[in-house]
């Protein structure tokens, strides 16, 4: 069970950061922020799926694991919660000058560190192609979506 308390922790860390993330992006602009929070709804959801399944299998009830998982949301409240009150009084753009980054490269190192590993060691190149094209799928529609 310590595996689902561990999980739940990074969870509740996790969404700390996209609260920060979606709070700076709607100080630098609507746009922005709703692009934000889109791209995190999208990964959230199947990210949100996997953590109830985790915490299934470490022992937790539905009931329970339903509820730790929406416990967890909290740390997205407080992370949003936090970058308002970091603004500067000097304005957004230096609240968003260290908030913005920060999260960036938290996703980046998070999506190299879990998704490379995993296409270097993928035997069946049809697989790793289908991947590559999804990953450039994704980042095609968030270009396409700041366009418009």
């Amino acid at each position: 069970q310590i595996s689902g308390y561990l999980n739940l922790l990074a969870n509740t860390i996790d969404n700390f950061t996209h609260g920060l993330a979606v709070a700076a992006s709607f100080l630098v602009s609507r746009k922005v922020g709703f692009l934000t929070t889109m791209a995190i709804l999208l990964h959230e959801i199947p990210h949100e799926v996997g953590d109830f399944a985790i915490l299934l299998r470490a022992g937790f009830d539905r009931w329970s694991a339903a509820k730790m998982q929406l416990s967890t949301a909290l740390g997205g409240i407080l992370g949003a919660c936090f970058a308002i009150c970091a603004q500067s009084p000097k304005g957004a753009g230096e609240t968003v000058a260290w908030i913005l980054p920060f999260t960036s490269g938290g996703f980046l190192y998070i999506a190299l560190v879990n998704v490379v590993p995993d296409l270097l060691e993928e035997k069946n190149p049809w697989n790793s192609l289908q991947q590559i094209l999804l990953l450039c799928t994704g980042i095609t529609v968030m270009v396409l979506l700041s366009l418009t």
